[in-house]
C-alpha cells in the first residue's frame, strides 16, 4: 500500500462520533475561555472600585449630600493647613467659607482655628485676618481661639492674631512677623559671559528689578517703601489682635525673628500651652469638635495626590542615592 492509499485509509477510519467529541471539546473550550474573560472583568472592575474607595477614604472627601447640623453643643473647627496663597488649601475663600459654615451653626459655642502654616500671600491673609474680625463683630457670643501645630509664622500669625485667644505647643514655632522680597542679579555673570541684554519697555519702571541689569537705587528705595507699607500693615494687626498682651521690644517682635511656643508665650505672642481638645474641653468646655473645613474639589486633591505618588515613585528610582 502506498502512501496516499495509507492517508486514505487513516481518514475513513474516522468516525462521526470522534467528529462530534472533537466539537464538543472545542466548543467547551471556547466556553471555558470566555468564563474566565467574564470573571477577569470582574475581579479588574472589584480591584478598581476597591482602590477608588481607598482613595476616598484617604483623601476625607466631604458627604456629597452636604453638611448637616449636629444637634449637640460643639467646638467648631476650621484648618489652616499650608502655604497661604491661592488655590491652597489655604485660600482665603476656603477657609473664609468654612469660618461662616462654623459661625452660623447655632450649635457652635466657639470656633477653633488649627493653625499649621509657614505663611504665605500677604493678600490673603489680609483677608482671612478680616473676615474672622467681621464674623466675630456679627456673633459676639461666639469666641474664636487659634491653636498651633508645628508652625504658625508669618502670614499664618498675622490671621491668628485676629483671634480671641491663641494657643501652642511648646515646641511650635510662632512669629516672624515681617515682609520678604527676593531676587537675583545676573548682571555681572552675563557681562563675563559676553551676553547682551535686551529689554523694550513703554514706561522706565516697567523692568522693575530686573536681574540681569545693575540695581537702581530710586527702584530699591520704592520696593522697601512698599515692603514697609505691608509690615506697617501686619504689625498694626497684631497690636490690634493682642493689646496690651505684648511684652518685649517691639523692635525685637517686629523684627522677623521666631520663638518656640513657650518663647512666644513669655513674649505675649501667644496666651498658653494647649491642644485643640484642651481648648475644646478645658476652655469652651465641650467634648464634640465638629470639623467645617471647606475641602478643594475631590479630583483636584485626587491628581494632585498621583502626581506628588508618581513623582517620589521617580526619584526613588532615577536618583536613590540623593535622598
Amino acid at each position: 500500500m502506498n502512501q496516499s492509499q495509507d492517508e486514505s485509509a487513516r481518514g475513513s477510519s474516522t468516525g462521526p462520533w470522534e467528529r462530534e467529541a472533537l466539537s464538543r471539546l472545542a466548543t467547551a473550550a471556547l466556553a471555558e475561555q470566555r468564563r474566565s474573560r467574564r470573571w477577569g472583568i470582574l475581579f479588574k472592575s472589584l480591584a478598581l472600585l476597591y482602590a477608588f474607595t481607598l482613595l476616598f477614604l484617604f483623601l476625607n472627601v466631604e458627604p456629597l449630600i452636604g453638611r448637616e447640623e449636629s444637634a449637640a453643643p460643639h467646638a467648631a473647627l476650621v484648618d489652616i493647613d499650608g502655604v497661604i496663597m491661592r488655590g491652597s488649601d489655604a485660600d482665603a475663600d476656603r477657609v473664609a467659607t468654612g469660618m461662616r459654615r462654623a459661625f452660623e451653626d447655632p450649635n457652635t459655642r466657639a470656633v477653633i482655628l488649627r493653625v499649621n502654616s509657614p505663611g504665605g500671600s500677604p493678600v490673603q491673609s489680609g483677608m482671612i485676618y478680616r473676615e474672622i474680625k467681621r464674623l466675630r463683630e456679627k456673633h459676639p457670643d461666639i469666641p474664636v481661639y487659634a491653636v498651633a501645630g508645628d508652625v504658625m509664622a508669618s502670614g499664618a500669625y498675622y490671621i491668628a492674631a485676629a483671634a480671641d485667644e491663641i494657643y501652642v505647643d511648646p515646641a511650635s514655632i510662632v512669629g516672624s512677623i515681617g515682609v520678604i522680597f527676593g531676587g537675583f542679579g545676573f548682571d555681572e555673570a552675563i557681562e563675563r559671559l559676553g551676553i547682551e541684554r535686551r529689554v523694550y519697555t513703554s514706561g522706565e519702571n516697567k523692568a522693575l528689578l530686573d536681574p540681569f541689569l545693575p540695581e537702581d537705587e530710586a527702584q530699591v528705595a520704592h520696593m522697601r517703601g512698599l515692603i514697609d507699607e505691608v509690615h506697617q500693615q501686619f504689625m498694626d494687626a497684631v497690636r490690634e489682635g493682642r493689646g496690651d498682651r505684648l511684652n518685649g521690644d517691639e523692635e525685637e517682635l517686629f523684627s522677623g525673628l521666631v520663638w518656640t511656643g513657650t518663647g512666644a508665650i513669655e513674649r505675649g505672642l501667644a496666651d498658653d500651652i494647649g491642644s485643640t481638645g484642651q481648648v475644646a474641653r478645658e476652655v469652651v468646655g465641650v467634648d464634640n469638635i465638629r470639623e467645617f473645613t471647606a475641602r478643594r474639589p475631590f479630583f483636584e486633591r485626587l491628581t494632585e495626590r498621583m502626581g506628588a505618588g508618581i513623582a517620589s515613585g521617580l526619584s526613588e528610582h532615577i536618583a536613590p542615592g540623593f535622598r
